[in-house]
């Protein structure tokens, strides 16, 4: 009797400790290699994975991420996105598949990127005779900031937000 009650608190244990780090990486709290917390979001038909960067007092788009230049969209590894079935981004068809996502900031629009080569370290070997699709999407300016990049999927949009900065891109499926 004594020994099953010792498997059993052991099993116990064990199970709130896996169901704590998997509740850990589902709000963000998980490190990537970069020390960079890093979500994984799921909507219905698309899977993001990135690294959300903090603004920490700094100056974010038209500083730290120059307008004009090729951004990773998160931190340390490039974004990725997962469409389960072909999918309607902006207004580009795009089939189902896992791509990079990158973006090119600009005061009043971006231009949002998807990219077949995966595994990349931020923008640093983008390559646009990769890319898939292009999209344009208009800038809103926020009325409170954003602390932590966070990337949203509501309804059928994608949404980036961080510091004052929301741009929004439809995905239809």
């Amino acid at each position: 009797m004594k020994k099953l009650l010792s498997l059993a608190l052991i099993l116990m244990v064990s199970a709130t400790s896996i169901f704590a780090q998997t509740g850990n990486a589902a709000k963000g709290n998980y490190k990537g290699s970069g020390g960079t917390p890093h979500e994984v979001v799921k909507g219905k038909n698309v899977t993001i994975s990135y690294g959300r960067p903090y603004k920490k007092g700094r100056d974010i788009f038209g500083g730290l991420e120059a307008y004009g230049k090729v951004w990773r969209t998160g931190a340390d590894e490039a974004t990725e996105i997962t469409f389960d079935k072909d999918v309607l981004f902006g207004d580009k068809k795009v089939a189902a598949g896992t791509y990079t996502l990158f973006t090119i900031p600009g005061k009043d629009k971006w231009t949002v990127i998807l990219n077949k080569e995966l595994k990349q370290w931020g923008a640093y070997k983008y390559n646009d005779k990769n890319d898939v699709a292009r999209v344009t999407a208009p800038v809103q300016v926020r009325e409170s900031v954003v602390e932590q990049f966070t990337i949203v999927i509501n309804n059928d949009q994608l949404i980036l937000l961080w510091d004052l900065t929301s741009v929004a891109i439809p995905m239809k499926f």
